[in-house]
């Protein structure tokens, strides 16, 4: 059996959570509410990340972008040449598609409108 603990981010509680692993049996203790059961969890299968970064315009001015849901952990640094690989063309517009499928089903979008 294995013990890991988190400190889960899903609201400000903070709460200190510790997952017991045993074989295909996972136990959890010390959470406060049912999100952060399921971030407990989620952090020992599989943990994911929301990417942020900015894609360059043709013009040079930098597009702040993001995964539209959390990618797997393990995946971050091809989604990351994926973006910095792109590039986009003004204006955009926050929620415009900048980047297509860089992780499962999972675009890059831009955060905010840029002239």
């Amino acid at each position: 059996m294995s013990s890991v603990k988190v400190i889960c981010t899903e609201c400000p509680m903070g709460c200190e959570i510790e997952v017991l692993v045993n074989g295909d049996e996972i136990s959890v203790e010390g959470y406060g509410c049912k999100r952060g059961r399921e971030y407990a969890e989620a952090e020992v299968v599989c943990p994911r990340r929301v990417v942020t970064s900015t894609v360059r315009s043709s013009t040079g001015r930098m597009v702040p972008v993001k995964t539209e849901r959390p990618v797997k952990r393990s995946e971050i640094f091809a989604v990351m040449e994926k973006i910095n690989a792109a590039g986009c063309s003004l204006p955009v517009r926050i929620g415009d598609v900048i980047v297509r499928c860089v992780s499962e089903d999972i675009n890059v979008i831009a955060t905010a409108n840029v002239d």
